[in-house]
């Protein structure tokens, strides 16, 4: 929060104007509100208590009445002018004799009254749709959905997705229209055979992780007889079954992304076209949109082709078995999987020298019971064949992506558009925090420029700090901060570039069974190679699909984390009172976060639980030191840290330091 004063702006008698600010409010876990002014980011943010929300819940779009400006802006909501949501997950427990909602949204400060009397017990989680709340009086609500017992492992995880906005069922005109198209897949395939590219002998595979349901992408090598190499990256053509004004499209242009859970995937598409029709099955004929590559062992590509096609993927791998065959030079497709490692080698190396950034993989992934109780947490590790497929799906995704630039550039009064996916630079107060936060851990990139002054760091000098990093202790830690400081990439019509790929053109084409946007990208660059581009008059339409898909991937993602937390808590339930190496991830006046090395789970060590001394917070050397004894606890130091309580409810643990 901004700390600048606006009292120049008070009356004459120092009272506020009447003014009123309309917005969307962030809401405390305490209740206590803020409403960012409108188009001016410099201000302090005007503060809300709670007794005048009035009925306001986090992420609404409200009207503000502004009741002062001195000390700092404050006002009560005048109006909520558009509720974020409706619908809530909450756990039924009694109140006064009565069993009343109460919403798993730790910001949603009241508990939810029942229209009608519930036909459930206690310690049942249901899905709730708010009916009314103006702040005077708890709200109302009725249950729209019995999701089963809290704690239960499938109903929590059912919980996450629906808080998030996601449906877990599809409609069942949605599955009728899938189910039609499952039935009458052999006649679809042979009525558009003829009328396609046919890669059907060409050596094609898939490789994707061991416990992947649903297969995007496949590859096909090609020795041509000059010794260059012509490079198939077969996509799944989803489009092709996913029409425009279909339930099976509006649900997907809902959904907008499949969203991973910990152990499952709420798919976008219904499983007769994610798991099967659409999906690159070994040994079966599938309909695809091809990218051709003609390219040279420098990794150059010398002319690109994208066409509908039909394939005949040979063999499913998984990751490891592609490594171990290459790891062995011995096995199936063995020369077709050496000429992939090359040439994805020298294409990673020449994105390397152009300053694209790797931030690297520290997720983790849980080994469940029958029951679904996290029994170990083991980290999840990137190897050579990870890497490898990475590299053709980016060539594909920005080759698509200046195929049609170009052709727009080349007719510029046609005014063609585009989905790009773009990545900005970040902003320079989030790069100095960031120089700030590495110099705390002892790293600096903020090299001088001319006359002695700091200039912005590019993309190389990030990349060189993570390359510095790697293997320390601290590596975790700075690429998480590094990360954090980056614009978040979205979709977009208008193309600025992705700074973090350091590449002029990106977008995503290459798995539309898991998110719309790239099969938006599949329509337009159909249209183009069709002759019909899409042109600005559909502007409009495109950038408000770009907004809306930007949204529901970062629901996703949030609801991905949130399962993981509860997992990394739930895991920790039963350690209470054990003893854990740490790292302190975060530094606060009111204690330091900390890390588990093991289950990278995270949890709170209350300052007034550091010992016999007053700790005071210096932000510059992101570190608590004692006031008498001078001992200091700071970002990225090691601890051995004991477990006190876990609260899988609230998502939290927390720790104390272990003597």
């Amino acid at each position: 929060m901004s700390r600048r004063s606006n009292r120049k702006e008070a009356g004459p008698n120092g009272d506020a104007p009447k003014k009123h600010i309309s917005g969307v409010i962030q809401i405390t876990r305490s209740g206590r509100a803020f409403l960012p002014w409108p188009e001016e980011p410099e201000k302090e943010d005007i503060e809300i208590q709670k007794e005048h929300l009035c009925g306001a819940l986090n992420g609404d779009t409200v009207e503000v009445a502004l009741t002062s400006l001195f000390p700092r802006p404050k006002g009560k909501v005048a109006k909520v002018l558009e509720r974020a949501k409706e619908e809530f997950v909450a756990t039924l427990r009694q109140a006064q004799g009565k069993l009343v909602a109460i919403p798993d949204d730790v910001k949603f400060y009241r508990p939810i009254r029942l229209s009608a009397e519930s036909r459930y017990a206690e310690g049942e989680k249901v899905l709730v749709r708010l009916l009314s709340f103006t702040g005077t009086e708890d709200p109302t609500g009725t249950i729209i959905e019995h999701l089963g017992r809290a704690g239960e492992h499938r109903v929590e995880m059912n919980a996450i997705v629906l808080e998030h906005g996601f449906r877990v069922e599809f409609s069942e005109a949605v599955l009728n229209e899938a189910r039609e198209i499952e039935k009458n897949h052999a006649a679809t395939i042979a009525k558009e055979a003829p009328h396609r590219a046919d890669f059907r002998d060409a050596v094609t595979f898939t490789i994707d992780p061991v416990d992947a349901k649903d297969f995007d992408d496949a590859l096909s090598v090609l020795e041509l007889p000059n010794g260059e190499i012509e490079i198939g990256v077969h996509i799944a053509d989803a489009t092709y079954f996913c029409v425009p004004g279909t339930a099976i499209d509006d649900e997907a242009k809902k959904r907008g992304t499949s969203v991973y859970l910990v152990d499952a995937t709420i798919p976008m598409l219904p499983h007769e076209l994610s798991g099967n029709v659409c999906s690159l099955k070994a040994g079966e004929d599938r309909l695809a949109f091809s990218a051709v590559f003609r390219m040279n062992a420098k990794g150059e590509v010398l002319s690109r082709k994208f066409e509908k096609s039909i394939i005949r993927s040979n063999k499913r791998f998984t990751y490891e078995e592609a490594q171990e065959i290459l790891n062995k030079e011995k096995g199936e497709y063995v020369r077709e999987l050496l000429i992939l490692r090359s040439l994805a080698r020298v294409l990673r190396s020449r994105r390397e020298r152009d300053g694209a950034i790797d931030f690297g993989d520290n997720e983790v992934r849980f080994i469940l019971d029958e029951q679904g109780k996290p029994l170990k947490v083991v980290r999840k590790e990137r190897i050579e064949t990870n890497l490898l497929i990475e590299e053709f799906m980016l060539l594909c995704n920005r080759e698509v992506s200046e195929f049609v630039s170009k052709l727009a550039e080349n007719v510029p009064e046609k005014n063609y558009i585009f989905l790009y996916r773009i990545h900005d630079e970040p902003k320079a107060d989030r790069i100095e925090e960031l120089a700030t936060f590495v110099r705390a851990v002892g790293y600096d990139f903020a090299h001088p420029g001319r006359a002695g002054k700091k200039k912005k760091p590019s993309a190389k000098d990030i990349q060189k700090l993570l390359r510095e990093i790697a293997g320390k202790p601290e590596e975790h830690l700075i690429r998480t901060a590094t990360l954090r400081s980056m614009a978040k990439a979205i979709y977009s019509t208008k193309n600025i570039g992705h700074f973090g790929l350091s590449f002029k053109y990106y977008t995503q084409f290459t798995s539309p069974i898991r998110r719309y946007p790239d099969m938006l990208a599949h329509r337009i660059l159909e249209s183009h190679l069709n002759g019909k581009p899409i042109t600005r008059s559909e502007y409009t339409h495109l950038e408000k699909m770009c907004l809306t898909a930007s949204e529901q991937e970062a629901k996703a993602v949030d609801a991905e984390r949130e399962s993981i937390r509860y997992k990394q808590v739930e895991y920790m339930l039963g350690k209470v009172g054990q003893t854990f190496d740490a790292t302190i991830s975060g530094v606060t006046d009111w204690g330091l976060y900390v890390e588990d090395k093991e289950s990278a789970a995270e949890g709170l060590v209350r300052v007034r639980s550091l010992g016999d001394d007053f700790y005071n917070y210096s932000q510059k050397e992101y570190a608590l030191i004692g006031q008498r004894s001078k001992k200091k606890y700071a970002l990225g130091d090691s601890l051995h840290v004991k477990l006190v309580a876990a609260d899988l409810a609230t998502r939290q643990l927390d720790f104390e330091l272990a003597h």
